[in-house]
């Protein structure tokens, strides 16, 4: 009889091996060998718990019916009822009656389950690859003093079949985890760089519309005021009236030098601050377009944004400043509104208009948008742009920096 019970015990745990194979995740797993685990250790509830390769946080696979154990993202192995085996400081753990046993209940125990599932009896056993704990197999029954020290030694041989098996898979998921994260690295530092691209082409076609602006309009109109000098340096004599058309001519020019200087080098936002230079570029738009739109500015940050460094105000003056433009140019509303707000540690920019909406045309590489989002992208902040409510809204949040932080 003797001979017959192990040569039983033997072929289970070769049935479990089997089991085993072919299974590439630890939820299949489990599900694959918990039928033969209970024929060897009955029970009402089985699990197995997986350490992080950091020794922190551990993961509970289940098998019979689902508790908080599996239910919660990993969870701190300093809060496990097993934490004593799962820092390797016990090989196994008994207990009649988990309810009443202080083992199993101390100070900050996630031990909710235990209680509400009546998981009484219970017994763990460590999954051990090269002399490090990874884990633990654990049988629970609602029957207190069920388990038997018989029954411990049958759980360390599932255990010893499972090690292994289960730390291939844990290695796996890492090197998974680590491909993943590899990849978005790589996808975020080439998205920067095609952002620096399509900004440096825009700033180079920037300059090139400034060089083009001093070209046709100030250099021309210097070029026509050097050849009136040198025709009034030949006349005897000359009048306030013959002088009066130059002076005119002049101030127009200083003007127009003036806006393209303002337009390549935001002055405002240097001497007093993003939100006046938002303000100013706002209402001088407004008032230049000739349309009836209405516009308002709200700051509750508190000054917050002057903790910003200088490069991320200009990025955002920039961005709010397109934003603006093209709700005046192409968005057909009557009314803007611009928010700058402080919410969880971030800082929101927002414009709003109640015009058509971002059509095709504003989603094509080079136009603002993508600007606007290149610039976002090069001082970390978020962007986002859409319809909500009939209005139209572009939306940039970033991390506030420590009111210690330097500019």
């Amino acid at each position: 009889m003797l001979e017959d019970a192990s040569a039983s015990l033997l072929g289970q745990y070769l049935a479990i091996s089997r089991l085993l194979a072919g299974q590439l995740e630890f939820h299949s797993a489990i599900r694959a060998v918990a039928k033969e685990i209970n024929l060897i250790i009955p029970n009402d509830h089985m699990d197995v718990c997986i350490i992080s390769p950091d020794n922190t946080y551990h993961t509970a696979y289940e098998s019979g019916f689902e508790t908080d154990w599996g239910k919660m993202p990993p969870a701190l192995v300093s809060n496990s009822p097993i934490r004593k085996l799962l820092k390797g400081e016990v090989e196994c753990m008994l207990t009649a009656d988990a309810g009443v046993d202080p083992a199993f209940n101390f100070s900050g125990a996630f031990s909710r389950p235990i209680f509400e599932h009546g998981l009484r009896s219970r017994l763990h056993v460590a999954l051990k690859v090269q002399g490090e704990t990874i884990g633990a197999l654990s049988c629970s029954s609602r029957k207190p003093d069920f388990y038997t020290p018989a029954d411990v030694a049958r759980a360390r041989a599932i255990a010893d079949l499972l090690a292994p098996y289960f730390f291939a898979l844990r290695a796996a998921e890492q090197a998974k985890r680590s491909a993943i994260v590899e990849a978005e690295a790589r996808a975020r530092e080439e998205g920067l760089r095609l952002g620096a691209l399509r900004l440096t082409e825009a700033l180079e076609a920037e300059r090139q519309r400034i060089g083009m602006d001093l070209h046709d309009q100030t250099l021309a109109d210097l070029t026509r005021f050097a050849k009136r000098l040198e025709r009034l340096s030949l006349m005897p004599t000359i009048s306030g009236e013959t002088l009066e058309p130059l002076f005119r001519s002049l101030q127009h020019s200083m003007q127009d030098l003036r806006q393209i200087i303002e337009e390549a080098r935001p002055s405002v936002l240097q001497l007093f601050g993003l939100t006046d230079a938002i303000e100013n570029h706002l209402e001088r738009s407004v008032r230049d377009s000739g349309l009836p739109i209405g516009h308002t500015l709200t700051d509750s940050t508190d000054g917050a944004t002057e903790r910003l460094g200088h490069s991320v105000r200009v990025a955002l003056f920039r961005i709010a400043q397109e934003a603006i433009n093209n709700a005046i140019r192409h968005a057909q509303g009557d009314c803007i509104a611009v928010g700058l707000s402080c919410a969880a540690g971030q800082l929101l920019l927002e414009v709003r208009d109640n015009g058509i909406g971002i059509g095709k045309v504003a989603r094509r590489p080079g136009s603002g948008l993508e600007n606007m989002r290149t610039r976002a992208r090069l001082i970390s902040a978020g962007f986002n742009f859409g319809r909500e409510q009939d209005e139209t809204f572009v939306r940039v949040s970033l991390p506030l920096p420590d009111e210690e932080t330097e500019q």
